[in-house]
């Protein structure tokens, strides 16, 4: 049957096979690829993909697929759509689901299970999947009965639209099979993406206590980013000469070249922002849960405001008030709230504080001396945060950056800068290695025009480093910018500061990355000058392939430890491990 043909039969029942129902229904969803490995599972409906115009795009290891789709989401706004092989096909895409269930991002895991003769046999590939999903996604459903497959997706792309997070859709292998009638609906027939501006009442409170406040302070996070609501958080900025903080690491919550932009809140965010917000009297957090990680103190500074008024504004009811206390709770779109919040502060006069506007641009211009100031130290052979520097001004401006997690790429907090949102992809709170180049790619196929980037510690890249042969084959030319200084760096300088330097376990001895990316068909680079960084990064985009940057950087200039609060100086009592303990040799 034709597109067309379906269409005029969208009110009417119409005879398919359950393969058919589900992929006509992805069809509707506007999924345009598909990632994961194949497998006997589902094969039938995999058979049906070309033909209705979706693309299979095959990784190496599943893992690597929701964080594709993750990246893919946060560019597009269009969930993700991951599949799998029943069993360890499935479980291998545990960490990235929760990854993507932490950040937030509307995904739907396609989970074939085990054939129904034979659940509950032990049989080959089976797992309970439903049990190993439920605290890591919005959602587990499960297709009770073939005739139900169209229903119960659409049902999996509600939920992961209104509680933004993944969704767990499990069939059974078997219920790909058969004949049934079903409608082909159109999003619109069964969800409902819009929640408004949120209650009137509490609009009218925030915008007492902004009209009121002497230091009002705003924190642009994710929902500000997804809603695209910048211009919206823009003019109530301006309007109320207040700094803009960014939570934590989501640097394109709001451009940076603009005068109240202060810097993103957060292990090595920005002073100028922290400072900020150490004097707040109001804070209006706006698309962001305020997580516990991402409000930590940084550089010993524990900045996050204790008395202030907090204002916060989020899609999802079950973020507001969750970490920190507030005054004023918006349940609804960051858009739509920002826009009626402005609506009626513009009523008023308008602020021109010339002086705050001086102290926010004073602070900014000291915390880029002081970061440029550290880059510019020496270091055998490259000081990261030089080679982070030139990496970010080698890249033109609408570069997508993605982060993993580590030493260095944490570090990337500090020195990423955008002015055009949907530009920053980061590892976030579920904090594991992996995340960046997969992430790449899927920035580079929701936006081929721009340049994609991971940026990945060497330890993460041992975990990720598979997908260059997939980026190969399929012809996505994304650039990895490999910082290696042979270590599993954050966990290294939690051992210098915390266990007089006795390295077990994190000191590394890695291939040529370079040589190992040319023997899978990609570009590949080694520097070890920070003056040769721009150059390469210039020949990698004029190539426009998939490249491999292994940037040799200096391991023993290392970023402050992550969690100050997770550790404590050794005590050792037992005869046997007293030479460990602190005492021993804090002197």
């Amino acid at each position: 049957m034709s597109t067309t043909q379906v269409e005029k039969n969208v009110k009417k029942k119409l005879k398919m096979t359950p393969s058919e129902a589900i992929v006509e229904t992805l069809v509707k969803e506007g999924v345009k690829d598909i990632y994961g490995i194949l497998g006997s599972a589902f094969m039938d409906m995999l058979d049906l993909l070309p033909t209705a115009g979706i693309r299979f795009v095959p990784v190496r290891h599943e893992q690597s697929s929701a964080h594709i789709a993750d990246a893919y989401t946060r560019i597009t706004g269009v969930a993700g759509v991951v599949i799998g092989q029943n069993g360890p096909g499935i479980t291998n895409m545990v960490t990235s689901v929760a990854a993507a269930n932490h950040a937030h991002t509307p995904m739907v895991v396609i989970s074939p299970s085990a054939g129904t003769p034979t659940v509950g046999w032990d049989g080959f590939q089976e797992c309970d999947q439903v049990s190993v999903f439920e605290a890591i996604t919005k959602e587990t459903v499960k297709v009770t009965h073939p005739s139900r497959v169209a229903d119960t997706l659409r049902t999996a792309f509600r939920i992961a639209y209104a509680e933004r997070g993944p969704v767990l859709y499990d069939i059974p292998r078997d219920y790909f099979y058969g004949e049934l009638e079903d409608y082909i609906l159109e999003p619109h027939q069964y969800r409902v993406d819009a929640r408004g501006a949120g209650d009137p009442g509490q609009i009218e409170k925030a915008v007492e206590l902004l009209k009121s406040a002497k230091n009002p302070v705003i924190l642009s996070g994710r929902g500000v980013v997804d809603a695209d609501a910048i211009d919206v958080v823009t003019k109530i900025a301006e309007h109320l000469t207040a700094p803009v903080a960014v939570s934590y690491m989501h640097n394109d919550a709001f451009p940076h070249d603009h005068p109240l932009s202060v810097g993103p809140i957060g292990y090595m965010g920005s002073k100028a922002a922290m400072y900020s917000l150490q004097e707040a009297d109001v804070l209006l957090a706006i698309g962001t849960r305020l997580s516990v990680f991402g409000t930590l103190p940084s550089y010993d500074i524990d900045y996050f405001p204790k008395d202030a008024s907090i204002i916060q504004i989020d899609i999802n009811p079950r973020h507001i008030a969750r970490t920190h206390p507030v005054e004023v709770g918006i349940i609804g779109d960051a858009k739509a709230a920002s826009e009626e919040i402005f609506d009626q502060l513009s009523k008023t006069e308008k602020r021109n504080d010339v002086a705050r506007q001086n102290k926010i641009t004073q602070r900014k211009a000291d915390w880029e001396k002081e970061l440029y100031d550290l880059a510019m130290k020496d270091g055998d052979p490259i000081n990261p945060r030089r080679a982070l520097l030139e990496v970010r001004k080698a890249f033109p401006e609408n570069t997508i950056f993605s982060t993993d997690i580590g030493n260095v790429s944490s570090t990337s907090n500090a020195y990423l800068t955008f002015n055009q949102s949907r530009r920053h992809i980061a590892a976030l709170t579920f904090g594991n290695c992996g995340f960046a180049y997969p992430a790449a790619i899927g920035a580079k196929l929701a936006d081929p025009d721009s340049p994609s980037v991971a940026i990945v510690g060497d330890g993460a890249w041992g975990m990720s480093l598979h997908e260059v042969s997939t980026a190969v084959e399929q012809n996505i030319p994304v650039i990895a910018c490999v910082f290696n200084n042979k270590s599993w760096g954050a966990e290294k300088k939690n051992q210098v500061d915390y266990y007089n330097d006795r390295f077990i376990g994190s000191n590394i001895e890695g291939p040529d990355f370079a040589e190992v990316a040319k023997s899978m068909g990609a570009l590949g680079f080694t520097v070890d000058k920070a003056e040769d960084i721009a150059p390469t990064i210039e020949k990698a985009l004029k190539e426009n392939k998939p490249t491999v940057i292994n940037i040799m950087v200096d391991g023993t200039q290392l970023a402050p430890p992550f969690r100050k609060d997770a550790l404590k100086m050794p005590t050792r009592f037992l005869d046997k491990y007293k030479h460990l303990s602190y005492e021993s040799w804090k002197n």
